[in-house]
């Protein structure tokens, strides 16, 4: 099916682009960005198949959209292009457990805070957060539990895993796959598997890139023998990304910063593939916010390690992305906010509300779109 943007919303479907002749003058507020969605098209679980999840491709300078599967990804791409993927590895990174009291309690590890580069003092979020003061022990397991060390800004808490041998294997041994909590249920085996990119590589992130869930090897091995180039770098996402923006105007907002890192042979084939003319393809706004953050003003990139806490919102301009791959996300978020940044807020919205009339699958284990 293909179907286009009214003219009414497709003036503003060019804003924000490279491409873009005009810019956006609009001063947005956050509730720009909402919409209603029937709780039936929230995706529990993943699709049967990584690459059968829906794929709405939607032409930015056009205002096309058109209904395709993940699989035909190959037919948009050309040679020449590169695909970004972020090489993260979520961790299960919630721990469940009781207090002394016997009453229940959990512990979601965000990022760890050892000088020697260990995993046994973390930053985390607790609940309930009023019971779980400096000094609190939660008992995770026989051989593990949590204490509670200090109280960090906007409510977080430093604690300390206690229990024989690396932490890191007990946290393995014992947590829990950190799924969001718009999937009503419990983590389970699938979820190990599913809630992770096939090509993870680098442990640290609390959320799945979850744009990179539909790939498998074999349309990766496809891509790659159409002549499409795909490169990779690393950005731990934590749970700020996902929050939705409380404040009234997007530009009060703040992101927490992520830890990232985009190495030398990535900057070398990006600027190549760049001075070539092709295009960049960003797998995910992770991936996006990485890309943005590592490019300077004429477009070349740069090799980057460090964090970003770059929060894009209508409007920007982007120098380091020429299609982005995304998933369908929360109103009233950081992460649409940047798709409406990068497509145009008027042909965001216009997509969203074809993705509802044609029952796709929203969220962290639903379809896909693409913006080209």
């Amino acid at each position: 099916m293909v179907d286009s943007v009214p003219p009414q919303e497709f003036e503003a479907a060019g804003e924000g682009h490279t491409s873009a002749a005009r810019a956006d003058r609009r001063v947005y507020r956050t509730a720009d960005f909402d919409y209603d969605l029937p709780d039936d098209l929230i995706a529990l679980r993943p699709a049967r198949r990584r690459d059968s999840s829906r794929l709405l491709a939607v032409d930015r300078l056009s205002g096309a959209l058109e209904d395709r599967r993940f699989a035909d990804l190959g037919a948009l791409a050309r040679p020449g292009d590169a695909l970004v993927l972020n090489d993260t590895r979520v961790f299960p990174a919630r721990l469940t457990g009781r207090k002394p009291t016997g009453a229940r309690a959990e512990i979601l590890l965000l990022r760890p805070r050892d000088d020697s580069g260990g995993a046994a003092v973390w930053e985390a979020i607790v609940r309930p957060g009023g019971k779980l003061k400096p000094g609190r022990r939660v008992r995770i397991a026989d051989d593990l539990d949590v204490i509670v060390l200090d109280s960090l800004p906007g409510g977080g808490r430093l604690v300390r895993l206690e229990g024989p041998g690396d932490p890191w294997a007990l946290i393995e041994r014992h947590g829990h796959v950190p799924l969001p909590p718009y999937i009503e249920r419990p983590d389970d085996a699938e979820d190990r598997e599913r809630y992770q990119t096939v090509y993870a590589r680098h442990r640290g992130s609390v959320a799945a890139p979850t744009a990179g869930l539909h790939f498998t090897p074999e349309l990766l091995a496809e891509l790659e023998q159409g002549g499409v180039r795909v490169a990779r770098l690393t950005l731990h996402v934590g749970v700020g990304t996902f929050r939705p923006v409380a404040a009234e105007r997007p530009d009060a907002h703040r992101l927490h910063p992520e830890a990232f890192e985009i190495g030398d042979d990535t900057v070398a084939l990006l600027n190549d593939v760049r001075a070539s003319g092709g295009r960049v393809w960003a797998v995910g706004t992770t991936v996006c916010r990485s890309l943005e953050s590592a490019v300077d003003p004429e477009g070349h990139f740069v090799a980057h390690r460090g964090e970003t806490d770059l929060f894009i919102y209508p409007p920007y301009r982007f120098r380091g992305v020429d299609c982005l791959v995304t998933n369908f996300h929360l109103p009233r978020s950081s992460l649409l906010m940047l798709v409406a940044a990068f497509a145009g807020h008027g042909l965001t919205l216009h997509a969203y509300r074809h993705a509802i009339r044609e029952r796709y699958r929203f969220y962290s284990y639903g379809d896909a779109m693409v913006v080209v």
